[in-house]
């Protein structure tokens, strides 16, 4: 009896260090990443001119006729900001 609960630990330790990441993120998620307000304006800024980019290259050769109204509305909520 005692063989297999010393089999049963050994492989419980086993596996717990096999998906130490695993359990790290889901019972300890990582925190906010940016830390100050520096961060986050600048983090915020550049998917602004990520979104801006993808809209931009949507249209692509035709110009502005190639965006629906939903983008068309999106791009220029963008460019005031």
């Amino acid at each position: 009896m005692s063989e297999v609960f010393i089999l049963i630990i050994i492989v419980a330790a086993a596996l717990t260090f096999f998906n130490r990441e695993w359990i790290r993120n889901r019972f300890f998620p990582a925190k906010h990443t940016n830390y100050t307000i520096d961060d986050q304006f600048n983090s915020d800024k550049r998917d602004r001119e990520k979104e801006i980019d993808r809209l931009l290259s949507k249209m692509g050769k035709n110009g502005i006729n190639d965006l629906s109204a939903k983008d068309r509305k999106r791009l220029d909520e963008l460019s005031k900001m």
